[in-house]
C-alpha cells in the first residue's frame, strides 16, 4: 500500500522535460521555425546571458543516404529538424537541453562541472525497496502529464506549415512511447495506404544502437528530474539462457492474468495501463499519424509466439558469437548486412553464422517476438515497461563490444547508410539535437557503467549488496532482540546468585528421597559380565 501513497505524494513534484517543447509548439514558433526558449535562470534565450548556449542556425550534413528511401522532401523527419525548426539552442560546455537548462549526460551540479558515475544493475540484484521504487517511478511517469512537452499528431503539411499546430498532451512515460513510434513509423506519401514501409530512422541500420542509447539516457535523466532521485538508474534484464519471462511477476513487470493470458495480472500496477500509437496498420490504412489517444490495455503473452520465427530466447553462446564480430556494420548497412555486429545484435543477422536477412529472428528482435503482445510491434513496443529493461541489456552488449574491439570513429559510416543513420545525422525526433557519431563511444564517457561489466570482485560485491541492505534494514530489530536477550540472561544470573546467597548453609531436602521417587526400575545392569558383552556383540554383528 505504501508505494501507492508514495506515488500519490510524488505527483506534486515538478514534472520532467522531453519533446516537442511546449514553448516551441505555438503558431508563432512554428511560423518562425525557431525553438530557442528562455532559460529561467537569467531570462535569456538558451541562457545566452550566462554563457550556457546560443540560438543558432541548425547545420545538417549533405552526405548521401543509401538507396532504401528513394524520396526527398516528403517526410518531416528528413534532415531533422529543418522541417519544423531551422534555429535551435546550441549549448556550450557541459550544458544541454532544449533551452540549455540541463547538464550533458555524465555531468551534474549548478555549473554542470561535476562528473557523474552511475551504475545500471541487474534487476535481480536490486533490493526489495529498489524494486518497489522502480515500479513506483514507472507508474508515476505514466500518470503524470508532461507540462513542458507535447507530441505531434499531424504532419507539418497538415499543420498548414505551422499555422494550425496539431499537438497533444501525454504523460511523461507516453512522450517516450510516442518518440519510439514517431522515429520508426512508415513514411506517409499522401492518402490512404500510400506509405513507404522500408524506412526507419532508428532501426535496421547503424544508428540502432546509438539512438536507443540516447533514448535510455534521456528517460533516465527525466525520471531523476521528475522524482528528485538523482541516483536512479535503469536496471537491465539479463535474458541470456532464460527459459521464460522471469521478470514477469507482479513484484516486477507483471504476471499473466488468470482470466486472459494475453493480459496482465490484476495484482500488477501495469494491468491498468493503456497503450497508444500501437496500431500501425490502421494508421497506414487511413494515411495518418497516431493521434496519441488510448488504444486499450497493455498486452503480453510471453512464449506463445510463432516458434518458427523465434525458437527460443538467445543463449550465452549466441551473445558471445555476436560480440566476436569485428565489424560494426557492413555492406548496405541494413537488414541484409553479413558479419555485422550491429545487424546480428539487432536480430536480423543469424547469431550462429552472422549472415544477414535471417529467416529466424535472434538476439534483440527475438525478445520482442517472444513477448507476443505490445512488445512485438516495432512502433508500439515502448508501451511495455519491459522495453526499458530489455534495451538496457542490449546497450550493455553494445558497450561490451566497444570495450573489446575499441573501434576507431571511422568505423561508424559517414555516408550511404539508410536515411537517418549517417554519422552526422541528427537523431529523430530529439530536441536537444544529438548526432549519431556522438554516441559511438563508451558508456563511461557518458557517466554510467553496467554491473556485469565490472571486475570479478566488484561483481561479487554487487551480487551480495541487496542482501546486505536487507540486513541493514533489520539490524536495529536484531540489536534490540540481542539487548533484550542480554537483559534476560543478566536477570537470571542475578536471581541465581541471590538464591545461592539466601540458602547458603541451609540444608537442601533429602536428595536421595527425591531420587528414589522419580527413579525407574533398572531392568538390566549397567555393567555387564564378560559373557553378556560377548553375546551382545555377536548379536549386533548378526543383525548387521
Amino acid at each position: 500500500m505504501w508505494p501507492l501513497i508514495i506515488v500519490s505524494f510524488m505527483l506534486y513534484f515538478e514534472p520532467c522535460y522531453q519533446q516537442f517543447p511546449r514553448l516551441c509548439s505555438t503558431r508563432e514558433a512554428l511560423r518562425a521555425k525557431e525553438c530557442c526558449p528562455l532559460w529561467e535562470g537569467d531570462g535569456s534565450a538558451c541562457g545566452a546571458s550566462s554563457g550556457r548556449g546560443f540560438c543558432r542556425d541548425v547545420e545538417v550534413s549533405d552526405q548521401p543516404d543509401g538507396p532504401q528511401f528513394p524520396f526527398a522532401g516528403l517526410d518531416d523527419r528528413e534532415k531533422w529538424p529543418l522541417v519544423f525548426y531551422n534555429r535551435t539552442c546550441q549549448c556550450a560546455g557541459n550544458f544541454m537541453g532544449f533551452n540549455c537548462a540541463d547538464c550533458k549526460f555524465g555531468y551534474f551540479g549548478v555549473n554542470c562541472n561535476e562528473k557523474r558515475e552511475s551504475l545500471r544493475r541487474n534487476i535481480f540484484h536490486l533490493s526489495r525497496a529498489e524494486r518497489i521504487r522502480l515500479v513506483s517511478y514507472l507508474n508515476l511517469a505514466k500518470q503524470t502529464v508532461s507540462r513542458d512537452y507535447v507530441v505531434a499528431t499531424g504532419t507539418y503539411r497538415e499543420m498548414e506549415n505551422g499555422s494550425n499546430p496539431m499537438f497533444a498532451d501525454v504523460s511523461v512515460y507516453d512522450v517516450f512511447v510516442w518518440m519510439h513510434y514517431y522515429v520508426s513509423r512508415n513514411a506517409l506519401l499522401g492518402g490512404p495506404r500510400n506509405v513507404w514501409t522500408d524506412v526507419d530512422f532508428a532501426h535496421w541500420a547503424p544508428a540502432f544502437l546509438p539512438w536507443h542509447r540516447v533514448y535510455l539516457l534521456h528517460w533516465e535523466h527525466e525520471i531523476r528530474k521528475l522524482t528528485g532521485d538523482t541516483s536512479f538508474t535503469i536496471p537491465y534484464w539479463d535474458w541470456r539462457d532464460a527459459q521464460g519471462c522471469d521478470v514477469c511477476t507482479d513484484e516486477l513487470m507483471g504476471d499473466r492474468s488468470p482470466q486472459d493470458p494475453s493480459l496482465l495480472s490484476p495484482g500488477s500496477v501495469f494491468s491498468s495501463w493503456r497503450v497508444l500509437c500501437s496500431r500501425a496498420e490502421d494508421y497506414n490504412d487511413r494515411g495518418v499519424l497516431c493521434d496519441a489517444r488510448e488504444e486499450g490495455p497493455l498486452r503480453r503473452n510471453p512464449g506463445n509466439h510463432n516458434r518458427n520465427v523465434v525458437p527460443r530466447l538467445p543463449t550465452s553462446t549466441e551473445v558471445e558469437f555476436t560480440l566476436s564480430l569485428t565489424n560494426y556494420d557492413t555492406g548496405t548497412m541494413d537488414r541484409s548486412a553479413n558479419m555485422s555486429f550491429r545487424n546480428t545484435l539487432e536480430g536480423f543477422g543469424d547469431p550462429q553464422t552472422g549472415l544477414g536477412n535471417s529467416s529466424r529472428m535472434g538476439m534483440h528482435a527475438a525478445l520482442h517476438v517472444f513477448m507476443n503482445g505490445s512488445m512485438s510491434s516495432v512502433q508500439g513496443s515502448a508501451n511495455d515497461p519491459i522495453f526499458l529493461l530489455h534495451h538496457a541489456f542490449v546497450d550493455s552488449i553494445y558497450e561490451e563490444w566497444l570495450r573489446r574491439h575499441r573501434p576507431s570513429p571511422s568505423q561508424y559510416p559517414e555516408s550511404n547508410a539508410p536515411i537517418g543513420h549517417n554519422s552526422e545525422y541528427h537523431m529523430v525526433p530529439f530536441l536537444p539535437l544529438h548526432r549519431n557519431r556522438e554516441y559511438f563511444i563508451s558508456s563511461k564517457d557518458l557517466g554510467y557503467e553496467y554491473s556485469h561489466l565490472l571486475d570479478a570482485n566488484q561483481r561479487l560485491a554487487e551480487s551480495i549488496r541487496p542482501y546486505l541492505e536487507e540486513l541493514q534494514a533489520v539490524w536495529p530489530w536484531l540489536l534490540l532482540a540481542g539487548l533484550c536477550g542480554g537483559i534476560v540472561v543478566v536477570a537470571v544470573a542475578i536471581a541465581s546468585l541471590t538464591a545461592k546467597r539466601r540458602y547458603r548453609g541451609t540444608p537442601w531436602p533429602n536428595v536421595s528421597r527425591w531420587k528414589n521417587l522419580f527413579a525407574l526400575p533398572e531392568r538390566q545392569p549397567l555393567i555387564c559380565s564378560s559373557d553378556t558383552v560377548e553375546t551382545s556383540q555377536r548379536n549386533y554383528q548378526t543383525a548387521m
